[in-house]
């Protein structure tokens, strides 16, 4: 089958725009012909120094290169340069090297039907295509659509739905902008009907199926309010996808990008302080233990954007590490950065010690743990195991190897624990900062809430439960978490670390809490559901769990803020020496052993 590369579409273009240069030629010297003498030898010097000229400024103006099914004014000015240009510097290259007398009255009006021909056939191009979609388009469904943002993006995503073959799919109905002075305005043809608060009312007016929203850079918190407005409404709510996609022409309803409860919680961005950490980062060893989990690759994909020289991925699951170590590769092919998977579990003592004399990392973020709660309090050993011994093997270590930084990932259940988990991550912490030692390895923690779509959160349990038709299962509608995005809380790890003088417990400001339950119902809102599709149930709360978390105690807390939402808790607890003991101590009894650390955890507060 023949197929239509982009180097033939540019060929058919050239051999198109240059017959309609000789035809603009020939029209003009038949119309012109009964009024001014123009030879026919005139006529073929004119048609072959036009076609040439037409052809260099076109290359020059990039006439060739554009995609036509998207015509528009920004290809109409190209076209109009390259014959402007050519009409020109034709009539100079005539009048200094044609010695006989020419009719510019002719060259004009070739000049203008050249113009006029070339523009036609972009504009009859994009006309045929949309027509043709829409004919594709008839027998499916077609969702009446209007599109919030009246703006740049809004005409990017309006032109590029017009030309792609599922354009039939979509009839967007008219534009609404937080602008007033737009209302009664049109955008590419189509109407802007209203403001935001005139939203709700619009889609009952028209019958309006699906809202697409095209502000690229619109903040958390603006999505949250355009969301609260359609909290009444049926309609199915997405954003303008990728410019990539837009580029492609790879646009349709599937590819329009599904608004997410993650977009909704997500907060603003924070800048972070980039030559701090390239100074930290850059050329050096980092090693990320737990790579393979959800903080863990977060980090590894954080600590990429500061080029190190070689990135240790570490963590006991084959497949985790294999993948976060293919993606690596895939990602960053044409950088300098050695990337080395390895399989090792931080319980292995030996094995952690040999690692570390090897390769004598600059950096350590230690991500490896056991974060399930209830699922720790039936393994409350190998939560021990893991949290408390896994923690001191890679921290002795590091200070073994004179590790520079060793930033450790803890929790807000570490403070004033209830559960196993958090009780081993509150040992864990005092372990860190106990180790830590002025002039050689500089040893912290950082506290901070649920991470929004880890593995082991609730929102992907949420979903399997939405796809399933429910119910939801809330164990308490009186639950709060605080959440924060998986690549914020990485972000602010990396800036923490960078921050660290040693010691210390950094507390990431994760905003105000988030009622579980509502949480649920933002899912079943976005999922084009309503709570009469979808059951919210209360399952009882689970062992080791909380109504409420807190990431500091009152008398922990500190009101100065070393960085933008990275704060440092006044936090003591026992030394190393008191805390070893307590472990070696510890009962072999499962149930003895969960209610001593815990003991012991919350003793560490007083």
């Amino acid at each position: 089958m023949f197929a239509l590369t982009r180097k033939r579409k540019i060929g058919i273009l050239v051999v198109l725009d240059s017959l309609l240069v000789a035809l603009a030629c020939v029209i003009s010297y038949f119309f012109m012909k009964p009024y001014v003498d123009v030879t026919t030898k005139f006529l073929m010097l004119s048609m072959i120094l036009s076609i040439v000229l037409y052809l260099m400024f076109g290359t020059i103006f990039k006439v060739f290169t554009r995609i036509n099914r998207y015509t528009n004014l920004r290809e109409i000015m190209a076209i109009f340069f390259a014959t402007t240009c050519q009409f020109l510097v034709g009539l100079l290259v005539m009048q200094f090297f044609w010695n006989q007398t020419f009719s510019r009255r002719f060259e004009l009006l070739s000049y203008i039907l050249t113009l006029t021909l070339i523009i036609a056939s972009r504009l009859s191009w994009r006309i045929f295509v949309e027509q043709r979609n829409r004919r594709q388009g008839k027998g499916t469904k077609i969702e009446r659509t209007i599109i919030v943002g009246a703006g740049e993006g809004g005409r990017i995503l309006q032109n590029s739905l017009v030309g792609t073959p599922t354009s039939g799919e979509i009839d967007i109905i008219g534009f609404v902008d937080d602008d007033p002075n737009k209302v009664g305005t049109y955008l590419a043809g189509i109407k802007v009907l209203g403001t935001l608060s005139d939203l709700p009312q619009l889609i009952k007016d028209n019958q309006i199926d699906m809202v697409t929203i095209a502000i690229p850079s619109l903040s958390s918190t603006r999505l949250q309010e355009i969301f609260a407005k359609l909290a009444d409404t049926t309609v199915k709510v997405n954003a303008m996808p990728s410019m990539e996609d837009m580029a492609s022409g790879k646009i349709s309803i599937s590819r329009l990008k599904e608004i997410d409860v993650v977009d909704l919680l997500g907060r603003e961005e924070v800048k972070l302080d980039m030559d701090s950490i390239k100074d930290q980062i850059t050329g050096k060893v980092i090693l990320v233990t737990g790579a393979g989990g959800s903080i863990g690759s977060e980090l590894c994909r954080q600590v990429m954007k500061f080029n190190p020289k070689q990135l240790l991925l570490l963590g006991h699951g084959e497949n985790s590490i294999y993948q976060i170590h293919q993606e690596m590769l895939n990602s960053h092919r044409h950088g300098q950065t050695e990337f080395v998977p390895i399989i090792a579990d931080v319980q292995d003592r030996k094995l952690i010690f040999e690692l570390m004399a090897e390769y004598k990392p600059d950096i350590i973020y230690h991500a490896a743990a056991h974060k399930h709660v209830p699922l720790m309090e039936y393994n409350p050993r190998e939560a021990v195991k893991n949290n408390v011994y896994g923690t001191k093997n890679v921290a002795e270590a590091a200070k073994a190897n004179n590790v520079k930084n060793f930033v450790m990932i803890s929790t807000d259940k570490a403070n004033h624990p209830t559960s196993v988990m958090g009780s081993t991550k509150r040992i864990a912490e005092m372990i860190v900062t106990s180790l830590n030692e002025p002039g050689k390895t500089k040893s912290s923690a950082v506290r901070f809430g649920n991470v929004l779509g880890s593995r082991g959160s609730v929102i992907p349990l949420f979903r399997k439960q939405i796809a399933k038709g429910g119910p939801i299962t809330v164990t308490d509608f009186r639950m709060t978490r605080y959440f924060m995005t998986i690549p914020e809380a990485s972000r602010l790890v990396i800036q923490s670390g960078a921050l660290a003088k040693g010691g210390e417990i950094f507390i990431l400001d994760m905003s105000e809490p988030v009622k579980i339950v509502d949480l649920a119902k933002n899912m079943i809102r976005l999922s084009g559901l309503t709570e009469d599709d979808i059951e919210i149930v209360e399952s009882g709360i689970r062992p080791g769990e909380k109504l409420y978390e807190e990431l500091l105690l009152d008398k922990e807390r500190n009101d100065e803020e070393v960085f933008e939402k990275i704060f440092v808790g006044n936090i003591h607890g026992f030394s190393m020496d008191e805390v070893m003991r307590f472990v070696e101590g510890l009962s072999d009894d499962d149930d003895e052993l969960a209610k001593q650390v815990l003991a012991f955890a919350n003793e560490s507060n007083k």
